[in-house]
């Protein structure tokens, strides 16, 4: 290759990055800040057709994308050693993303930091439009309640714990009122912050109480022994997978809240609800124990029970269908209709054997938090009635 080749190949690439640099440059002038960034920031950006732009500053790097919703977005470099890309139409929602250096998944410092996929994410909230969004939209005309961090000792595993603990707006007032309680999990490679910073669920309680749509309750958010993603420790099954979970449930958290809040304590007024592999506990959990739990909620679990047959299920519970809808006052399995989770042919066989049950289809959605946020929004007007 001559050497007036070689200056025209590096002319027009330049003029390439250029024209690129340029169209990001006008497209981004009509997208917002999203509303996950850090203070300041002004990357990533979402346009109004869900497209997303994100911009790093990263001079000494040769190659980098953008990792987000299963696909990897090459970015391209200008002059400053500033790398940007803009990505597909993204749906609406919560998705967590990656920031790929020379192969290696970072955590975008422009991001507020999120732990999900079995490690600290970043995280770009596609918005909805404010109609739809309101149930789980800060609403300032309302009260509002508290979000609780706490610390708790757990015999079971000898060890400090943390939980998440929501109470109503009237709790600090209304001091003589005792409250039902719902224990709300997360789902693998997430933790107990999950439901509070992603699925925004102080929003929906406030909204749907100062609405009278629900109960004022009491949400307890652990760490369900899942924080990682299945296969990371050697040689673990999928039945021990968070298993321990239900044990410190019963023995420490339970008598924990308990003790530390004002709380119903009967099995009416205690429910408890998960997403994914919390849903998958929160079935072992609570259909083994009945006689601590009334009001049980999946959200897109991952629930296999149907491949022994329904009627080998957790000992035989749904063979009596009089005896468990007595016992069960809300029994909800929701999941988005994307995500072909198979709760559908979950709900058929338990409508078959005569159990009482709400089933809920998220519209358009996949495994993803904006499935959960609307999974809570349905179950919560069921609890406590």
């Amino acid at each position: 290759m001559t050497k007036k080749t070689l200056t025209t190949a590096a002319i027009t690439l330049a003029a390439v990055f250029t024209t690129s640099l340029c169209a990001f440059a006008n497209d981004t002038q009509e997208a917002v800040v999203a509303s996950t960034n850090i203070p300041e920031a002004k990357y990533p950006k979402v346009g109004s057709d869900g497209r997303a732009y994100f911009r790093i500053h990263a001079p000494e790097a040769s190659n980098v994308k953008v990792d987000i919703c299963g696909r990897k977005y090459d970015m391209t470099r200008d002059a400053d050693g500033n790398w940007s890309a803009t990505t597909d139409p993204l749906v609406v929602g919560f998705h967590y993303y990656f920031i790929n250096i020379g192969g290696v998944n970072v955590v975008d410092p422009s991001s507020e930091a999120f732990y999900g996929c079995g490690r600290i994410a970043g995280g770009i909230e596609i918005p909805e439009d404010s109609e739809t969004a309101a149930y789980y939209s800060f609403n300032p005309e309302i009260p509002h309640g508290q979000v609780r961090e706490c610390q708790y000792y757990s015999k079971t595993e000898q060890q400090p714990r943390r939980c998440f603990v929501y109470t109503p707006a009237e709790y600090e007032t209304n001091t003589s009122a005792r409250y039902p309680v719902l224990y709300l999990q997360h789902g693998m490679g997430e933790d107990e912050r999950g439901w509070h910073q992603q699925g925004k669920m102080a929003n929906i309680l406030d909204n749907q109480i100062a609405a009278g749509k629900c109960k004022p309750m009491i949400v307890v958010m652990d760490y369900g022994n899942c924080g990682y993603i299945h296969g990371a420790r050697p040689g673990e099954t999928r039945d021990q997978f968070g298993a321990t979970f239900t044990p410190i449930l019963l023995n420490d958290i339970i008598p924990y809240i308990d003790s530390t809040f004002r709380t119903l304590t009967d099995r009416d007024n205690r429910a408890m609800a998960g997403l994914s592999w919390g849903g998958h506990q929160t079935f072992e959990t609570t259909l083994r124990n009945l006689d601590k739990f009334s009001h049980i909620g999946s959200f897109s679990g991952a629930l296999f029970f149907l491949s022994n047959g329904l009627e080998n299920a957790y000992e035989g519970i749904f063979t009596d269908a009089d005896s468990f809808n007595k016992k069960v006052h809300t029994f909800f399995i929701g999941m988005g209709t994307e995500e072909n989770f198979g709760s559908d042919k979950i709900s058929a066989a338990l409508k078959n054997a005569g159990i009482n049950h709400t089933y809920y289809e998220s519209p358009g959605t996949h495994h993803e938090w904006l499935t959960w946020r609307r999974c809570l929004n349905q179950f919560l007007p069921l609890l406590f009635r």
